[in-house]
Formats: structure tokens, sequence, C-alpha cells
């Protein structure tokens, strides 16, 4: 028997518990379709038991309603013992038993949409229940037990679970957990750095000190936007983080961004903001600016202007 053989893990039960539900039906039919035990909450579960799909609901496991208007669903031991126990240890399988704990195989969450929340203009208090507690710490529980269970930290992640259930039976190796695993510490440390981001910003702008280190800890988090044609130089591979690409910028034609490209991009909208005069910048050049006003009817760029011309590489200049 092969090393991947030996590490695969049937699962029999699953806990789903999401904001997002595109994208999930089909998911769920898998699961059903294969004699898995769902368990669910809140919405979720309505909307599992609306696809007439068998769904069991965590508080009949738990003797617990949802509770605080919902800030407390899944946060009980017989939920997180059954993700946590670790299969085959004396101790673990003891315990289950005295409390009659079930194996959770399959966790799957797609968290409350913080950032979302944030960017919408929202108010402070609506932005704090947008925090996400039971939900990220399902996804941290089956992450660390990736060797006995799968997590799914988002809804990024169906298609790709539901094509592997179809062509291994139910079955996962463990790499493919670990590959899981590891996706859902991104999602979890990207979160936990957005929400660490806001209240810095309650904070306002920061004073004017001597202080080398004026945070204690700096994060940064980006989600990934695009690849790039190729990095610094033809050889080399590149990416773009962060939001606001496709809102600043409309793409006419040409061939894909490169790395170059977006620096000649940053520096030429760096320039325009410093210029008093609607310009003409030759691409690549520069040293070379022409303040064509008479030629030119769009009125002064500021920052957050979508610049409609920037990203059309084939034509080799962008105009203002």
């Amino acid at each position: 028997m092969t090393r991947s053989a030996e590490s695969r893990k049937p699962i029999r039960r699953a806990l789903v518990s999401v904001y997002h539900k595109e994208g999930l039906e089909k998911l769920l039919r898998q699961l059903g379709q294969s004699g898995v035990e769902i368990l669910s909450t809140g919405g979720t579960y309505d909307y599992v038991t609306s696809l007439d799909l068998p769904c069991a609901k965590v508080e009949d496991r738990t003797g617990l309603p949802s509770i605080l208007g919902g800030r407390v669903k899944t946060l009980h031991p017989v939920v997180f013992g059954g993700i946590l126990t670790r299969r085959g240890n004396e101790q673990d399988d003891k315990d289950c038993r005295r409390f009659d704990i079930d194996p959770i195989d399959l966790v799957i969450v797609d968290l409350y949409p913080f950032e979302d929340t944030v960017a919408s203009g929202a108010s402070h208090e609506d932005i704090i229940e947008k925090i996400d507690i039971g939900g990220i710490s399902l996804i941290r529980a089956a992450a660390k037990n990736y060797s006995d269970v799968v997590i799914i930290p988002s809804a990024k992640y169906y298609d790709e679970l539901t094509a592997l259930l179809a062509e291994q039976d139910s079955e996962t190796t463990l790499e493919q957990r670990r590959h899981f695993a590891r996706a859902a510490f991104e999602v979890s440390s990207s979160y936990d750095t957005a929400i660490h981001d806001y209240f810095l910003s309650l904070d306002g702008p920061a004073e004017e000190s001597d202080d080398l280190l004026p945070q204690d800890c700096f994060a940064l988090s980006m989600e990934g936007c695009q690849s790039m044609r190729y990095g610094e130089n033809p050889h080399q591979r590149a990416a773009y983080y962060g939001r606001g690409f496709e809102e600043r910028f409309d793409y006419l034609h040409g061939k894909q961004i490169s790395y170059n490209n977006l620096l000649d991009v940053d520096a030429a909208v760096h320039m325009i903001e410093e210029m008093d005069a609607r310009s003409r910048l030759l691409a690549a050049s520069w040293c070379s600016i022409d303040r064509w006003t008479w030629l030119l009817q769009r009125s002064s760029i500021s920052s957050s202007s979508k610049c409609s011309s920037l990203p059309t590489i084939a034509r080799k200049r962008w105009s203002y």
C-alpha cells in the first residue's frame, strides 16, 4: 500500500457553518450523495434543509440553542471535541465515549464579511458584530487537527473539495488535508490582520515621535489580485496584491500588464499629482513631460480618479 493510500481518511460527518451560500449547493449534494451526515446551525441549517437534504441541528447535539443574539452557536465541547479528537488516541477516544462526542471529519466555514462591512461605511456597532468568533475558532481547530480533519475555510474552496470527493469516493489524503489547513491559516491570518488594522484606524493618525517602534507589531495582509506578465526582468515572476486595481483602471487592449508597467503607472500618477496643469506623459521617459493643455479636454486628475487609459500597454504612452 502506498503512503498516499495509507493517509486516506473517509468523511462520514461534516459541520457546515457559512455566511455566503453561493456555490455551496453542489458541494452539499455531493456530501449527501456520499451518505455524509451534515450538522449545521441557523441560516445554514435552513439553507441545507431547503435543498431537501437531511441535516441535524448542532443545538440538538449540544443541548443548548443559539444564544446572545447568535454570538454563541457552535462554541461547545461537543462540537470542538468532535473536531479536535485525535483518532486512535486512547485518552481522546475514552473522553469521547464518556461525553458522547461524535468525531467530525469535515468543517466548512465562510466567515462574516468583516472587510466588506468596514468598506461599506457601516457603523462601529455593525462592524463589531461582523467580527466572526465561532467561525474563526472552527477554522483554527480543524486546521490544527488536519491529520484527521478536512477544513474548508472559505467559499473559494467549495469547488475544489467537490471535485476531490467525487474523484476519491469522499476520501482525502494527508497531503490534501495539509493543503486545506495551510489555506485555513492564511484565511485566519488575513482576517485577524483586517481586524487589527481597523482598530488601529480608530486611534487616528500617529503622533510625531522619536520612537522607532510606533506599534509593537506590524502586520500586512493583501489578497492576490492577478498575475503579472513577468517581474522586473523577463525571467522573473510577479503578481499584484491588494484591492482596487479594477476599480481604478480600465483595460482597453494590449498584452497582459507587467511589473514594470505598474511601476510606470505609479510614477506617472505621482508626478501628475505634483503638477498644476493637464499633462501628457511619454511612457518609460519620465524626464519628458509636455504640458500640452490645449490638446486635452480632461480636468485635473486626483489620486482617486479612474484613469481609463493607464493600462493600455500597446500604445506605448498614456495620455491625460
